[in-house]
């Protein structure tokens, strides 16, 4: 079963994924940031069981000014993903394959950034990853991985889309981590990591982490808390910081739709 998680002013979503002798336990969140003029806002998202497999993508907001809806682009991708994903062999997802061709296939307006993440071989999780988006494996209660961000200079990432100053898939960077039982994936688009460090995100997933809960449950605290910093303007953010460095004057949370996917590593 694949489930194509794009409409929502609050939305939560739960789903096992299994594979060899491990499984992956995913679930979701999502908060539009003009939840009531524009309830879809400019992510996607999508949890694919049947293929184990889970993707998101931020519509970058610069398109609305020329009149387009930033969303339209990361959703389509999104689609696209998720169709391409079903041509994939059991046990074999490409993400940059898979991202290639739902690149080839999207026509909308726009452009997003892009993060698929799939759990291949058993224990091998395998990932592509373009612009701001991303992810964090945590074991033990500790991050041991952060992806990178891709941007061309502050608050300008690398994209996916049919202008010409487009980036291309190639471009994306392409992960392989080895994952082992007990291991939490969070995934998100900026709204989450451009408002939250990795020690708040941390944090706030601790608990639901510490008693089991199922992931959709660890994904709505943080998501909700990303949400309260976005709308604090005296909050000191990794975005607020990251403006310093680069001569801007940004001060407090960084208003934005925000995406959490959280994923648990388990026996089978």
């Amino acid at each position: 079963m694949c489930s194509h998680l794009l409409v929502s002013l609050f939305l939560g979503f739960r789903v096992g994924i299994q594979k060899g002798n491990l499984m992956m336990l995913s679930g979701s969140f999502y908060i539009a940031k003009d939840r009531d003029s524009r309830p879809q806002g400019d992510d996607g998202h999508f949890i694919c069981e049947e293929k184990q497999t889970i993707g998101l993508a931020d519509g970058v907001g610069g398109w609305s000014s020329q009149g387009v809806d930033a969303g339209l682009y990361a959703r389509e991708l999104m689609n696209n993903s998720l169709l391409a994903i079903l041509t994939q062999p059991d046990r074999q997802v490409d993400p940059m394959k898979v991202l290639n061709e739902a690149f080839r296939k999207t026509e909308a307006e726009g452009s997003s950034t892009a993060c698929i993440i799939t759990l291949n071989e058993g224990t091998m999780l395998h990932a592509v990853n373009m612009g701001d988006s991303g992810f964090m494996l945590i074991r033990q209660g500790a991050a041991i991985y952060k992806s990178p961000i891709q941007q061309h200079s502050f608050n300008f990432p690398y994209q996916l889309g049919n202008s010409a100053k487009s980036n291309k898939p190639w471009q994306a960077q392409v992960i392989k981590l080895a994952v082992e039982p007990g291991d939490v994936i969070i995934a998100g688009t900026d709204g989450l990591f451009d408002n939250l460090s990795e020690s708040q995100i941390l944090e706030t997933a601790a608990t639901g982490i510490e008693r089991g809960l199922h992931p959709e449950e660890v994904a709505w605290p943080v998501a909700q808390q990303a949400y309260h910093i976005s709308m604090d303007r005296e909050a000191i953010t990794p975005f607020m910081q990251a403006s310093m460095m680069a001569g801007k004057e940004h001060i407090g949370g960084k208003q934005d739709d925000i995406t959490v996917i959280v994923s648990r590593i388990l026996n089978t």
